[in-house]
């Protein structure tokens, strides 16, 4: 395709898309930035979830539901097109996460292949809670261990907390995501 009229046509794309249009805030809880796991890199979570169904999960390295991160990030790939996106909070509140933040991000990335967004280790209870927990616990509940669950509307209305004990797969939390999310509804694997 010659070069002007793919720009015009990505430009186009780009302005006609849902993130682009007025109706497409990010939900008050997720109105932040963070820095992004082991980079100097910030995440913009308002542009990151505007007008998307958003799941954030309060994660640690060293418990034993640790291995709920493979199945997030199949819930991800199963989901994301459809406009479901999951950032993932480390945190050392239950004393369960690595002190050095390169070796969490090799938990993460290497050992699970997490692809979505993962935050910086940051506080998740409590007053000196991150700003985006500080809104989720007041909406919805503190987290009382690690990989607490936070359902969130693009609206951020009527935010759903699901304990760590809910698996990603196949329970309560995949089904509010399939009734949540447009054409999943009644869908099965």
């Amino acid at each position: 395709m010659p070069g002007p009229l793919r720009y015009v046509l990505t430009t186009l794309a780009i302005l006609l898309s849902p993130l682009a249009s007025a109706d497409a805030a990010c939900a008050p809880a997720l109105d932040a930035s963070v820095r992004k796991l082991h980079t100097s890199h910030e995440l913009d979570l308002c542009a990151l979830t505007a007008g998307q169904l958003t799941l954030v999960v309060n994660t640690a390295s060293q418990c034993g539901y640790t291995p709920q991160f493979k199945g997030l990030e199949a819930l991800y790939q199963a989901y994301r097109e459809q406009g479901l996106v999951i950032i993932g909070f480390p945190s050392d509140d239950f004393r369960q996460e690595l002190d050095d933040e390169a070796d969490t991000a090799s938990v993460c990335y290497v050992n699970y292949g997490v692809s979505f967004p993962m935050a910086a280790t940051s506080t998740v209870k409590g007053d000196a809670a991150n700003p985006v927990f500080k809104a989720l616990n007041q909406a919805a509940g503190e987290p009382a261990w690690n990989f607490n669950k936070y359902l969130v509307p693009a609206s951020g209305d009527g935010i759903i907390h699901f304990p760590s004990a809910e698996k990603p797969l196949g329970g309560k939390l995949e089904a509010a995501i399939r009734q949540a999310l447009p054409g999943t509804q009644g869908q099965t694997d």
